[in-house]
C-alpha cells in the first residue's frame, strides 16, 4: 500500500489545501493529513480544532486519515511507513523553502521522498496567513475556505 503524508499547520485549512489533498488522494492508496505540534506558532485554532475541521472537510475522501504528530517529520514518516511526503507549492518562494526542507529530510533519512504538487490556478495565491489577515480586518474569505472554517471563525469573534 502506497501511503503519503501531507503535513501542514492548516490554520485554517483553505480550498488550496483541499485541492492538494484531493489530488494527492488519487495518487496514493492512503493519504495521511498530518498536523504537527508546533509550539513556535500561535494558531487561531488549537490542535484538536484543526484536526476536527480537517476530519470534517475530508470526510468524503475515503482514503484520507487525519492525525497530529510531535517531533521531526522524518520520525513520523518512518513511524507510519510512508512512501512520500506531499508538499504544496504556490510560488517560487515556496519552492526555495520546501526544497531546502526536502533535502534536509532526505539527508536525515534517505527513505524520505518529497513530491511537490501545485494547487489549481484559482488557489495559487491563497494562504492561511492571508486568510487570517483578511478576517482580522473584517473581510470576506468565503471564496477561499470551506464553510465549516467560516463557522468556526465566526465563533472566535
Amino acid at each position: 500500500m502506497r501511503t503519503a503524508f501531507f503535513p501542514g499547520t492548516f490554520d485554517p485549512v483553505t480550498f488550496g489545501h483541499m485541492d492538494v489533498i484531493k489530488r494527492a488522494s488519487v495518487l496514493f492508496d492512503r493519504l495521511i493529513v498530518a498536523v504537527p505540534v508546533n509550539s513556535d506558532k500561535k494558531p487561531i485554532f488549537d490542535l484538536k480544532k484543526r484536526e476536527e475541521i480537517l476530519r470534517k472537510v475530508c470526510s468524503d475522501i475515503p482514503n484520507v486519515e487525519v492525525i497530529s504528530f510531535e517531533g521531526l517529520l522524518v520520525g513520523a514518516v518512518v513511524k507510519f511507513n510512508v512512501s512520500a511526503v506531499v508538499r504544496g507549492l504556490r510560488a517560487i518562494s515556496d519552492f526555495e523553502y520546501e526544497f531546502q526542507m526536502a533535502m534536509m529530510n532526505r539527508e536525515i533519512d534517505i527513505r524520505v521522498e518529497t513530491i511537490f504538487l501545485m494547487p489549481s490556478p484559482q488557489y495559487s495565491f491563497v494562504s492561511s496567513r492571508m486568510i487570517k489577515e483578511i478576517v482580522r480586518l473584517g473581510g470576506d474569505v468565503s471564496a477561499f475556505v470551506p464553510k465549516i472554517v467560516l463557522q468556526e471563525m465566526e465563533k472566535l469573534k
